[in-house]
């Protein structure tokens, strides 16, 4: 592969300088890169010191060919240097870069605009064509190679020819091709054009700096390697100067193999960032053929390990259809692409899912980079790792997915307050971390969902959240002060209840009382002015999760028990208005309604319970408001046995009577079947009355008392239908096991055809 020749190349040469292409600002990096503790893959990270925020990453895998060549550098202890544009201009032209596609969307806006007013009388159709999108020159060069993807052409036509001096003369005139053939695509080229400006004017330097010209050695990507000569201008004085610059920062962070294939682009990587590192491991056994075993064989071993056997026999056979296909194209050796086919052909028997997850092993796998402690660290990334250190969550550093299960509690067997709380610590520093939005550890519910003590987290590490770490420096040196900044700029930004009481609870979460405050107070002040039904009943639920939280969370709630109050009041005077609303809105409101009962059966001695009560039986009992929500409330006193069954019997006669419209009857029952199912299911009375209604509608009624009663019973599971049917067979004078054996046989052919026509009835109509 390219490090590999490269290598071979610098034995011959013997430069001293070697000029790489890479951030100029990021040589004095080298140094870390090569210490014996460093484990690519790695990256470089370049990020500007003020907002917008803008990133530029250069990851590095060990047989990319710049890596190779810094290594190469140190043990011949040669000069190696990045020579492209400097960070702070890569950031200027990336700015202008996001301002050019804003102005092309505000453009494109204002003209789909002007075709919409001036196309506003016309009403027929207009048929567009859309052009498939042109292929790149890089997959073009494919194509016209008889391959399906870049990379494959670039394997099998530059990897394998190991040839001295081989791969740099293709690779020269490959890179000439391309420039001869680029697209008309001037932003592009322009910066490409200003990059090898730069990096003349650096050769240049390093020239009159008094090496010469034969000891210096340019590493760059094939469509550099020609304007390099020494026939083109440098860059000026005046033409660096006028670049626009972002100020930057330089970091190095650990990156893994799955991220390097997903990156996209030129440079950025490629699909298979395990698989070129056996290919490297190859190359330098001097067995590029044994390739195809070494990959066939660790395909072979995860099936196994998964279940799946494969014989050493089918593995020769597969090894034996992927040189068969290589011969085909004229290949030194099997590609990817031929070893992929051979392993779904053979091992997978045809089925690309049986070998899927093998394949992603061997050709993505799970390496992730290390990087010595200290090296190159912001001061919120070594804020970070003292923190791992200081919580015991080093081994959760990795890209494999990890739970961990939290109790909150205070261990009374830990010898130390710190290791008393380890847990308690631990969760707050994750919840500051999902302020801070670094995906690292993902919250889960724990299995008892109830519990106030327990929590459960996905832990993750991967390049994104170091990314996100360093990005989060800009608001504060440490994880506790940006995560305090993060908190003042979203409280500036907060209007609605509903978004302050979330950040009184994710103020405690974090274990940030003084935030908490900041937040309970704008809670207050928005509260005055609300009479939104559910803004108010997310924020009662929000204060009431931060209350239960309060002993486990080692803070005082009672500041906020006031604030609980006065919200559950606002609520209960809101329902009966907010009810007034149609279908669409009721279904929001049911959650409300939800979060309000729960919060009162939870505080029953601190907020006005009978005033929630006599606000629910004001719902239950009336016509006027959306009668899936009187429905719910007269479940809710049901469920508190606040409604004795004869009022329940009334109340179930009068809104299931013959000629009540299917909206108001069908639709209450839909609101009362939302919960206490058992109670609903023992009064066969409510069914017998729900079969008589249903019963009496025409079809027209019928069909729209469909649409509630499908979503009623949706929800019901299994074993409740079958107690329903068995009460409506009851009703319709069936036993218990007649109705069962008709539940138990097959449709009859007319059943089949109804139940077919039902299955295309538009419910939406309705």
């Amino acid at each position: 592969m390219g490090a590999w020749q490269l290598r071979g190349y610098l034995d011959e040469i013997q430069p001293d300088v070697v000029l790489i292409e890479g951030i100029d600002d990021a040589t004095p990096l080298i140094a870390d890169m090569t210490r014996k503790e460093t484990k690519p893959p790695i990256a470089i990270l370049a990020y500007t010191d003020s907002l917008p925020v803008r990133t530029i990453v250069t990851p590095l895998a060990r047989y990319s060919p710049e890596f190779q060549a810094i290594s190469w550098a140190s043990e011949r202890n040669a000069v190696a240097q990045f020579f492209d544009l400097p960070s702070e201009c890569f950031l200027g032209l990336l700015d202008a870069e996001y301002e050019w596609r804003e102005q092309m969307r505000k453009e494109s806006l204002a003209r789909q605009a002007e075709e919409t007013e001036a196309n506003a009388d016309n009403t027929a159709e207009v048929a567009i064509g859309l052009e498939a999108p042109k292929a790149s020159l890089y997959e073009q060069f494919a194509m016209t190679a008889g391959e399906s993807d870049f990379e494959t052409y670039w394997e099998r036509q530059f990897e394998h020819n190991v040839a001295p001096g081989s791969y740099r003369g293709g690779a020269l005139e490959f890179g000439q091709a391309v420039r001869e053939l680029e697209e008309d695509r001037p932003r592009w080229r322009a910066e490409n054009l200003i990059r090898e400006a730069y990096m003349r004017r650096r050769i240049e330097e390093t020239i009159a700096a008094g090496t010469p010209p034969e000891k210096i050695v340019a590493v760059v990507g094939a469509f550099h390697a020609t304007a390099l000569s020494a026939d083109l201008p440098a860059m000026t004085d005046d033409e660096l100067a006028s670049l626009r610059r972002r100020t930057s920062k330089l970091t190095l962070m650990p990156y893994s193999y799955f991220k390097l294939s997903s990156q996209s682009g030129y440079g950025a990587g490629n699909q298979a960032p395990a698989y070129f590192e056996l290919m490297w491991q190859a190359l330098n056994e001097g067995n590029v053929r044994g390739l195809s075993h070494r990959y066939l064989s660790s395909v072979a071993q995860h099936l196994r390990k998964a279940g799946t056997h494969r014989s050493t026999a089918e593995v020769i056979e597969s090894v034996r259809l992927a040189e068969t296909l290589s011969a085909l194209k004229d290949g030194l050796a099997p590609t990817l692409s031929d070893l992929r086919d051979a392993a779904i052909t053979l091992l997978g028997q045809g089925e690309t899912t049986t070998v899927k997850e093998a394949l992603a092993h061997v050709e993505v796998g799970t390496e992730i980079g290390e990087l010595p402690d200290g090296v190159s660290q912001t001061s919120i990334q070594a804020d970070f790792q003292r923190e791992l250190k200081r919580l015991k969550l080093e081994k959760y550093k990795t890209t494999v997915e990890q739970p961990l299960d939290l109790d909150l509690r205070e261990n009374r067997q830990a010898k130390t307050e710190e290791a008393a709380y380890l847990d308690l610590h631990r969760s707050s520093l994750f919840h500051r971390l999902r302020v801070l939005q670094v995906p690292f550890a993902k919250f889960t519910h724990a299995r008892q969902e109830s519990t106030t003590w327990a929590e459960r987290w996905i832990m993750q590490w991967t390049p994104e959240s170091e990314i996100a770490l360093v990005e989060a420096v800009l608001e504060g040196e440490t994880i506790v002060l940006a995560t305090a900044f993060r908190f003042n700029t979203q409280l500036a930004d907060c209007v609605t209840i509903a978004d302050a009481a979330r950040l009184v609870n994710d103020a405690c979460q974090c274990g940030m009382m003084e935030a908490m405050d900041q937040a309970r107070d704008r809670l207050q002040e928005l509260a005055v002015a609300t009479s939104d039904l559910a803004a108010i009943a997310d924020a009662a639920f929000e204060l009431m999760q931060v209350v239960r939280f309060g002993n486990v969370r080692r803070f005082d709630p009672e500041p906020l028990l006031p604030l609980l109050e006065e919200l559950f009041v606002e609520g209960a005077l809101s329902l009966y208005a907010a009810a007034g609303c149609d279908d669409n809105a009721a279904k929001k409101l049911l959650e409300a309604i939800e979060k309000l009962n729960r919060v009162g059966l939870e505080f029953a001695e601190l907020v006005d319970e009978s005033l929630w009560t006599s606000r629910l039986q004001q719902l239950a009992d009336s016509d006027d408001r959306n009668p899936l929500l009187s429905g719910y409330a007269c479940a809710i006193l049901l469920e508190r046995g606040l409604i004795a069954n004869e009022a329940l019997a009334r109340e179930v006669s009068r809104r299931l009577s013959p000629g009540v419209p299917a909206d108001l009857g069908a639709g209450w029952f839909e609101g009362l079947a939302q919960r206490n199912r058992y109670a609903l299911i023992a009064r066969q009375t409510l069914w017998e009355q729900l079969a008589d209604y249903v019963g009496s509608l025409d079809d027209d009624q019928f069909a729209r008392a469909l649409v509630f009663l499908r979503r009623a019973f949706s929800t019901f599971v299994p074993r409740e239908r079958r107690q329903i049917c068995e009460n409506l067979g009851e009703h319709w004078g069936l036993n218990k096991d007649q109705t069962a054996e008709l539940l138990e046989g097959p449709l009859s052919e007319e059943e089949e055809e109804k139940l077919s026509d039902l299955n295309d009835f538009d419910f939406g109509d309705f």
